[in-house]
């Protein structure tokens, strides 16, 4: 009888543990951008500017789309230095939410920001803005010297291949197969109107910048609850819409690209339980992707990937089942096949805290920065800032 006993504690025990014993990440650096505080603060990205100096963009108000108070903020951390600038004022539309900022240079070392703005308080709404700078080194915010919006248009091609890609998805389990075909038919409906296709499109993750200066910068809709790339060839003049990235409910791409030239989309899960990255691979330098298909990475928000200079990928998400008190780093040795080395960047107990929508890039001196959403229960909110030597990956 005590052994029956024994065996059912260590059965109980078994079940309770962690899945997976993970370490927490060593850092160089680890600090809040800014105090905490009790405004929303989220959807962070960042830049490294061609002098050393860093550059991070989130979104700042009283909530998200449906407040009309919500600007873009940024702050510097200066080279050399320790301390983040105080945030300033990059980009307020008047009268409309903005959120979702995104960060990059193009190949000539122009500085752009790419957010939206929320007409009408819906995200299938929004309007994809952007801002250009070639005069960034200062100490506060760049001085912009253009302003305009990304306008797309799909074609009838879209809706021709959302149709064809949506056949091509799996079966799904017993509780979406009701559902399905109907939600299906919406989504094929939906898309052959062009004032829908056309509209609401918004960022999240930096864009993947080809060695021919190719910027493919990715975008999802709430809409259809799926995503594209917006592509331009002309260092971001003008933009053409790829054929969209079809599942069931793969949103907010973060791109990589592997050596024989595939590029791999590691995507949010917006459709079906149980959540996981969704994957699409382009074989076409992003023009069309294979239709989104779950990996086997837990995933309950946004994700990013960063490919480093010596050739292994980095992976930043929450891989845990139900909301988003741990965000992880995961490391490839094979381009994103495998993960051989998981990594804790934030474990708290659930409902503690929320640590989510990275922003990842990796400095010419090899150098990892990531920033993240940073709210703790009862505490107030900041993005976080984290340096990591790879090294010590």
């Amino acid at each position: 009888m005590k052994k029956i006993v024994l065996l059912f504690f260590l059965f109980i025990n078994f079940l309770s543990a962690p899945a997976q014993e993970r370490q927490p990440v060593q850092t160089k650096n680890a600090q809040l951008i800014f105090p905490m505080q009790e405004k929303h603060v989220h959807g962070s990205s960042i830049v490294s500017l061609p002098n050393g100096d860093l550059l991070v963009a989130w979104f700042y108000g009283s909530g998200e789309r449906t407040a009309d108070d919500v600007k873009i903020m940024g702050a510097r951390l200066r080279k050399g230095s320790s301390e983040w600038s105080p945030p300033f004022e990059l980009a307020d539309t008047y009268g409309l939410p903005d959120c979702n900022p995104v960060l990059f240079l193009n190949a000539k070392g122009k500085l752009f920001l790419v957010w939206i703005a929320v007409q009408a308080n819906r995200w299938e709404h929004a309007v994809l803005r952007f801002k250009t700078s070639v005069d960034y080194d200062g100490d506060k915010a760049p001085t912009w010297n253009w302003q305009d919006d990304i306008l797309i248009k799909p074609d009838e091609r879209f809706a021709k291949e959302t149709e064809a890609k949506l056949k091509q998805l799996p079966e799904q389990g017993s509780g979406w197969s009701a559902y399905a075909p109907p939600y299906d038919e919406m989504i094929i409906e939906a898309s052959k109107d062009l004032a829908k296709r056309s509209t609401g499109w918004m960022t999240r993750i930096h864009p993947l910048i080809l060695k021919n200066g190719k910027i493919i910068l990715p975008l999802y809709s709430d809409g259809f609850n799926m995503s594209l790339m917006a592509i331009s060839d002309d260092d971001g003049a003008t933009w053409k819409p790829s054929l969209p990235v079809v599942g069931r409910g793969p949103i907010q791409p973060a791109l990589a690209q592997r050596k024989n030239g595939d590029i791999i989309a590691l995507m949010r899960d917006s459709g079906d339980e149980p959540n996981r990255v969704q994957t699409s691979t382009s074989k076409d330098s992003g023009a069309s992707w294979s239709a989104a298909i779950k990996t086997d990475i837990p995933n309950t928000a946004s994700v990013e990937v960063c490919v480093l200079k010596d050739g292994r990928w980095l992976f930043v998400g929450n891989d845990i089942e139900g909301g988003r008190y741990r965000l992880s780093l995961y490391v490839s040795n094979d381009e994103g096949k495998t993960w051989s080395k998981k990594y804790t960047l934030e474990n708290e107990e659930k409902g503690a805290g929320s640590f989510s929508y990275p922003s990842v890039i990796q400095t010419s001196d090899g150098l990892v920065h990531i920033t993240y959403s940073y709210h703790k229960e009862h505490a107030g909110k900041s993005i976080k800032y984290v340096c990591i030597d790879v090294k010590s990956l």
